[in-house]
């Protein structure tokens, strides 16, 4: 036998045994922390809660152009019908006078009145004390607005006459107006405008077919009618005595 062959085996067991030894020969491992006797018991470990995880935000989407909208035919305007009817207000500075219309009595004033058919209307005014008044007016279709002047007075009169001088005579045209008299006439020593108030005396007599006329201070004239009729210069002086007494009475004066 050889010695080589001998010596291998040899060396093996003695390094197995070798590892035996220092395995039996290792100290034990500590126990654990918590096993040892009077030890404090680990601080627990605190995880944080992780959030959830977030779902991903959708982006919103691109807005889509809106589609053109047709254009909307504007509407024609509203055109109103004209009226064909008149509407009438009438007012007085007599509150309460009676109004007829074509001699019809249809209310007091102040009133309105609706539906009638335009045109020329007839309107009489009277009030209790005073004289009626009476006026034309031409109704148009729609709203019609009229005021009587029951407390004024107007004056426009006129007689063609003959002035009897002490020899002789002249013609002309006697007037009156709410201002006065006034005598026209080609003889210019006749002719005259006077106010009431400087009138003296203004008086008729029927009988005589006399008119006469004295300025205070001045002169005095005797007028004739210019036909010898005594009713038309009645009727003038008629006239001019019932607008004297309303100016006197403080009627308003319409010139």
């Amino acid at each position: 036998m050889k010695r080589g062959a001998v010596i291998g085996p040899l060396v093996a067991v003695a390094v197995a045994m070798g590892v035996v030894f220092l395995v039996r020969k290792s100290p034990e491992p500590a126990p654990p922390a918590e096993t040892r006797a009077g030890a404090p018991p680990p601080a627990p470990v605190v995880r944080k809660a992780e959030p959830p995880p977030t779902a991903p935000v959708a982006e919103p989407a691109a807005p889509r152009p809106a589609a053109p909208r047709k254009a909307t035919p504007a509407s024609a305007p509203v055109v109103e019908a004209a009226p064909t009817l008149a509407t009438l207000t009438l007012e007085s500075d007599v509150p309460g006078a009676s109004v007829f219309i074509d001699r019809q009595f249809v209310g007091n004033t102040p009133l309105t009145l609706d539906q009638l058919e335009p045109g020329m209307k007839r309107l009489q005014v009277t009030a209790t004390g005073f004289d009626s008044v009476q006026k034309s007016v031409d109704l148009v279709a729609g709203p019609n607005t009229v005021t009587i002047r029951i407390k004024e007075v107007s004056l426009n009169a006129r007689v063609p006459v003959v002035h009897k001088h002490g020899m002789g005579s002249c013609n002309g045209t006697l007037s009156a107006t709410v201002d006065g008299l006034k005598y026209d006439t080609a003889n210019k020593g006749d002719a005259f405008t006077i106010t009431y108030a400087q009138a003296e005396q203004f008086a008729v007599d029927y009988l005589k077919k006399n008119l006469q006329v004295k300025q205070k201070g001045g002169k005095t004239w005797n007028f004739t009618d210019k036909n010898d009729n005594a009713d038309a210069l009645f009727v003038f002086h008629r006239e001019v005595a019932a607008a004297r007494k309303k100016l006197a009475e403080g009627y308003a004066a319409v010139r």
